[in-house]
């Protein structure tokens, strides 16, 4: 067993093992129908753990088919929930904060629950190893891509170049680019640098390590005026030493993913769901995960302004006794 599952594993205790012995019992009269999970862009972190997460709720629960939908991330997530065209949702907690209060990018309130708190999204902004800027203040006059439009990377990175003092389209050019064209910009120098949200390490920042090579920049230090323009709950974290390719111990922030539905989601579906979250933690980490930011079982209740579905919570409190 590697290290990150031993971890999980150390987690779970006797909670988990006992999720995961009621597998065959829970097979029997579990829910049925269609679930469609929106998760993001097919290169990140959000497909990674959606296509996961389809994979063991159909394997606990047979009579549950799985669709995986694409989208640009958080925003968009958001968005299809609330046009039912998802029935759960990957989102980063500050803007299921947002859509909840109506407040960032949503014009009005927008009905939430939430299954349970998932894992850690790290902000990281690369720019190339021999780049002069050593600080987000240094991307001045230069192009920065945050990621796609309707992302929360692209909210976060509007938040972290005001919090440096930047104006984007004044003092920094601004860029929303999809993962699949930041290799070929980066390459190109069409952009300065990249900000990319998910795990860590990202195969996108991964590849751009082995050539031309990157640096992160330190983000630590404009959390405080991030939480001031509306980035609540975002902290402090740190990518370790070697995450990539010759790249240093890093500073930066991060935010909680949350796996989010509709009130109106079925409760044997977010029971469904809270069960396979507690009960098979340690599948549902992506292979190339260093694991640090996934899935504490002890956490997964944590999802801030958007309360738990009625249907999970009375999952936890089975599990949990």
């Amino acid at each position: 067993m590697n290290s990150r599952r031993t971890i999980l594993c150390a987690a779970l205790g006797v909670t988990g093992v006992a999720a995961l012995g009621g597998d065959a019992r829970l097979a029997d009269r579990g829910p049925t129908g269609t679930l469609r999970i929106a998760t993001g862009e097919s290169d990140g972190f959000y497909a990674a753990f959606g296509q996961l997460l389809a994979q063991q709720v159909t394997a606990v629960y047979p009579r549950l088919t799985c669709e995986v939908v694409g989208s640009e991330g958080s925003v968009a997530n958001v968005r299809l929930l609330h046009a039912r065209r998802a029935d759960v949702a990957l989102a980063l907690a500050d803007i299921a904060w947002s859509a909840y209060a109506g407040s960032g990018p949503f014009a009005a309130p927008v009905p939430l629950r939430a299954v349970g708190r998932v894992y850690e999204n790290y902000a990281q902004l690369a720019v190339r190893a021999g780049s002069t800027a050593r600080s987000v203040a240094d991307l001045a006059g230069r192009t920065v891509s945050v990621g796609a439009p309707a992302s929360g990377g692209a909210v976060l990175g509007d938040r972290l170049l005001r919090a440096a003092g930047l104006t984007p389209g004044a003092d920094v050019r601004v860029r929303h680019l999809l993962m699949s064209q930041v290799t070929g910009a980066m390459r190109a120098g069409a952009v300065d640098a990249v900000l990319l949200a998910g795990g860590v390490p990202m195969p996108v920042l991964a590849g751009l390590a082995h050539d031309p090579g990157i640096r992160l920049l330190p983000l630590a230090g404009l959390l405080p005026r991030v939480r001031e323009s509306g980035g609540a709950g975002v902290e402090a974290v740190t990518v370790p030493a070697g995450a990539y390719e010759g790249t240093a111990e890093v500073a930066t922030i991060g935010v909680a993913n949350l796996l989010l539905c509709r009130p109106d989601l079925p409760p044997p579906l977010a029971a469904a769901l809270t069960h396979v979250l507690v009960g098979r933690a340690t599948r549902l980490v992506p292979a190339s995960a260093l694991g640090t930011q996934f899935l504490d079982v002890r956490s997964l209740i944590s999802t801030g302004e958007v309360p738990l579905h009625a249907g999970a919570v009375a999952a936890y409190r089975e599990l949990h006794g």
